[in-house]
């Protein structure tokens, strides 16, 4: 049985301009004990599909659809019964960790007060636990950091405390937005394995976003390529980076930097993505797509399942799917 089911999910917000619709028929589960990466440009609606299940959309936004956890249904449900689930069950690592910090309070006040909120402690017992989990998140002199501000602390370590925040009370799901975001390459690594260890040890499921793919290849089980709120690829991480088949996951592959490319020059993308309140009425990476037709032009592609339970919403089909077919219709 899956963790978290979702299903239809859509996620539409009120402007002065008109209707954006920034996550649209979103679809995914994850099975406990398991890493979802989700990835695309800036813009394709990662961030906004964690709020919608977190119940943190701003107020001019609107969700539809269900996120199923543990048997309930998370787009529904009162801020409550809401507030009872985060920390709890279901944490969340945001993007700049200074701003998740309160700037006027010590770390250790901010740790023990999730563990006396959510969990009931007394204030002794909270403390000791803060320093244990800042212990399993590698953070060198735990009980002395206990009693220093944000700003003393470097961005790596900043985010280290986040993270041992958002697992103080040992949540089934963490949602890590951009965890790496403004680090550098080698605290880019040591956050992204001790992610991988807390995953070994405490056995939580993960929806890591992120638009590294480096990071997303090391880590996750599945991928879901997201473009414009929509889902174009889906399917395991192997599958993904060994053999893309829709054109926007071999796009974003190919513009990933190689050092033992011989080409001497970047590969991009060419073109922007879409303005989401005006919308061509076909496939939303038509403008930029090299095997674009007629059919993406006027029609929406379904997103379909094909080899080994992957998923593509697109028109065209790679020669090595085509070759194959004809090769089993062509079997007695």
């Amino acid at each position: 049985m899956s963790l978290l089911t979702v299903n239809d999910l859509e996620v539409r917000f009120n402007t002065p301009d008109g209707e954006v619709v920034a996550v649209n028929r979103l679809n995914f589960s994850l099975q406990a004990g398991e890493t979802l990466g989700l990835v695309g440009e800036s813009g394709s609606g990662k961030t906004q599909t964690a709020f919608a299940l977190m119940g943190l959309l701003a107020k001019n936004g609107l969700v539809k659809g269900s996120a199923i956890f543990s048997g309930q249904n998370l787009l529904t449900l009162p801020d409550s019964e809401m507030n009872k689930i985060r920390a709890n069950e279901i944490a969340m690592i945001f993007q700049d960790p200074m701003t998740s910090l309160n700037p006027y309070m010590k770390v250790g006040p901010q740790l023990v007060e999730v563990l006396q909120h959510h969990k009931g402690m007394n204030k002794k017992a909270a403390f000791a636990e803060s320093v244990r989990m800042l212990d399993a998140v590698k953070m060198p002199e735990a009980r002395q950091r206990m009693s220093m501000y944000p700003h003393e602390f470097s961005g790596g370590m900043r985010q280290r405390v986040v993270i041992a925040m958002a697992l103080l009370c040992q949540p089934g799901l963490l949602i890590a937005d951009e965890p790496t975001t403004a680090l550098d390459v080698t605290v880019q690594a040591q956050i992204m394995a001790l992610l991988q260890e807390l995953k070994q040890d405490f056995g939580t499921s993960i929806i890591l976003i992120s638009h590294d793919l480096g990071i997303i290849a090391g880590l996750c089980d599945k991928v879901l390529v997201m473009y414009a709120g929509q889902t174009m690829e889906y399917g395991t991480t192997d599958a993904i980076f060994y053999n893309p088949s829709h054109p926007y996951t071999q796009a974003l592959l190919a513009s990933i930097p190689r050092i033992d490319s011989h080409c001497g020059k970047l590969i991009s993308i060419p073109g922007n993505p879409p303005n989401l309140l005006n919308l061509p009425p076909g496939c939303p990476f038509q403008e930029r797509c090299q095997h674009t037709s007629s059919n993406c032009q006027h029609s929406q592609p379904e997103l379909k399942t094909f080899a080994d339970q992957r998923q593509r919403a697109c028109f065209w089909q790679p020669e090595s799917e085509v070759e194959s077919e004809v090769e089993s219709e062509a079997k007695p």
